[in-house]
């Protein structure tokens, strides 16, 4: 922990930690030289099994050879996407691209042929590698057919085929690469409707994982699972970068089943596991019913959206680990604030951590971009290597954004105490307004999420003649919702004026790729009667 006495809601750069200046390729050469041998990548099949290993020296050996083949089709600078679900190739082509200079842009394998069509056009891209089909959807189909009227594309590679180490017609070398060159173009997952490409440094991603990874206790002797999708910056930047900073072996899963991560846990004596909330519910629900030795694992680390203070309970007692949740977004490759491993039960419950080493936060008021007293409700912002370089192609959106003093303005609304610790209240867009009143859906999901019927919740505001907006809760539940039961634990908790007054059941949530609840989805479906009203 950070031994702050803060006066007002800004923590400066911590220095614990050195940055460093370096690009992903060359810190993958400087790993490989120190630690050659070490074993780096081992894949977990669709099957649940062992697939291929690396060692660092094998991993940096292969990377290169790929980028040494791409340089010969490609010029340094472009863009290429990547649209496949976790495999050893998605890790090679982002150490090849590295190494070669192009920018990677990644895809959700969930994509259909809009929202492909959308990423390739709007980065650019001249190439596309992809595999022919991930969980029914005909990815090789879709991906020729939408490039084949995309005029920039001039390569579709399947990934997992001989083509994709074949040599074009350049005659050019491996360049040399500045840590702050664009190194990827992520876009953002959508949870407020149309998408944006992150355009994230070397520099940004390396040291984003590399603060992240020293704060979750990360050795040469660490074994992490990596359960998350890689097209997103916790699957290919916190883990697999992360990974790197330590030298230490990486499992990755080409797709989460909670029995399968439980029983490789196990197996192979990892020590840490990241998760979003639904991820991480499904682990404690699987080992409570078929308990594994998990003696091993030190760290469930959980992030992406609402955290209950319920599940952190349920993981430490169950999985018997300690729990620390991330607080990030994609435009600052992605983690601002984290627990240290040592944090007690309530700050673990209760907040989202304290800024990452490096890394600037500030509490800033909606109304005149003013860092706010401690306490007060405001804006969470960050400044620091991290922060994005830009968005692509959408300088409006960049200045609106990260404004002229380079803040990088989440769009998230929080407060700070006195120690730095953050508590995230909702987002300033979903920030609800009813009668002239401020509501925080954080704070009545949190109280919501402590009542034993309450899986999932998402509170929204709903619009209303009378009031402008009302407070609606979306709630997953194991059985019928009682609605009187619920009114009633929210009156014993929380002010009158935050009880929801509209109570809709879900099966199931809307979710980005990167799993956070699509909320603007929720509010259009409750306002076009799909959603019936308890």
């Amino acid at each position: 922990m950070y031994e702050l006495k803060l006066k007002s809601s800004y923590v400066p750069a911590q220095s614990d930690i050195d940055q460093n200046n370096i690009s992903i390729g060359e810190l993958l050469r400087e790993i490989a030289r120190q630690r050659p041998k070490a074993e780096a990548l081992v894949e977990i099949t669709q099957d649940g099994n062992q697939g291929r290993c690396w060692t660092y020296a094998e991993l940096l050996s292969d990377a290169e050879r790929l980028a040494n083949a791409l340089i010969t089709r490609f010029v340094p600078g472009e863009r290429v996407v990547v649209w496949s679900p976790n495999n050893p190739e998605w890790v090679l082509m982002e150490y090849a691209c590295a190494l070669s200079g192009l920018v990677m842009v990644t895809a959700n394998p969930a994509f259909q042929a809009q929202e492909l069509a959308y990423v390739l056009k709007q980065s650019g891209a001249v190439g596309l590698f992809q595999v022919e089909n991930f969980r029914g959807n005909p990815m090789g189909k879709i991906g020729n057919d939408v490039a084949a009227n995309v005029e920039k594309i001039r390569e579709v590679t399947d990934l997992e085929s001989g083509a994709l180490f074949a040599e074009g017609p350049n005659q050019l070398v491996l360049p040399t690469v500045s840590p702050n060159d664009a190194a990827m173009i992520q876009y953002t997952s959508g949870t407020t409707g149309f998408p944006k490409g992150a355009v994230l440094s070397h520099l940004g991603l390396v040291n984003n994982a590399r603060y992240y990874a020293r704060r979750c206790g990360t050795t040469p002797g660490t074994t992490w699972a990596n359960i998350m999708p890689m097209f997103h910056t916790a699957g290919c930047g916190m883990i697999t970068l992360g990974c790197l900073q330590a030298g230490c072996r990486m499992l990755l899963f080409s797709f989460f089943d909670p029995d399968n991560v439980l029983d490789k846990l196990e197996m192979y004596n990892a020590n840490i596991v990241l998760g979003v909330p639904t991820m991480v519910i499904a682990l404690v629900d699987k080992q409570e019913a078929l308990p594994r030795d998990l003696s091993a694992l030190n760290l469930v680390n959980c992030g992406g959206s609402t955290v209950a203070p319920e599940l952190v309970r349920r993981v430490r007692s169950i999985m018997g680990t300690g729990f620390s949740t991330v607080y990030g977004q994609t435009e600052n490759c992605p983690v601002i604030t984290l627990h240290h491993i040592n944090d007690n039960i309530d700050d673990i419950c209760n907040t989202a951590g304290q800024p990452v080493s490096q890394t600037e936060v500030s509490i800033r008021s909606v109304d005149n971009n003013q860092t706010v007293d401690i306490g007060i409700v405001g804006e969470i912002c960050t400044r620091g290597p991290s922060v994005m370089l830009g968005y692509n192609d959408n300088p409006k959106a960049t200045s609106e954004t990260i404004d002229a003093k380079g803040w990088l303005h989440t769009g998230d609304l929080g407060q700070m105490d006195a120690r730095g610790y953050v508590t995230i209240t909702g987002r300033v867009k979903e920030m609800i307004i009813r009668g002239g009143e401020n509501h925080f859906p954080k704070e009545i999901e949190n109280c919501l999420l402590e009542h034993p019927d309450v899986a999932e919740v998402a509170v929204v505001g709903l619009p209303d003649e009378k009031w402008g907006e009302v407070i609606g809760a979306f709630i997953r539940s194991k059985k019928p919702i009682d609605k009187a039961t619920l009114h009633a634990h929210c009156r014993a908790n929380i002010s009158p004026q935050k009880t929801p007054n509209v109570w809709v059941r879900v099966d199931h949530f809307p979710l980005t790729g990167s799993g956070k609840i699509q909320k603007f989805k929720l509010k259009e479906d409750y306002i076009t009667g799909k959603y019936p009203i308890i």
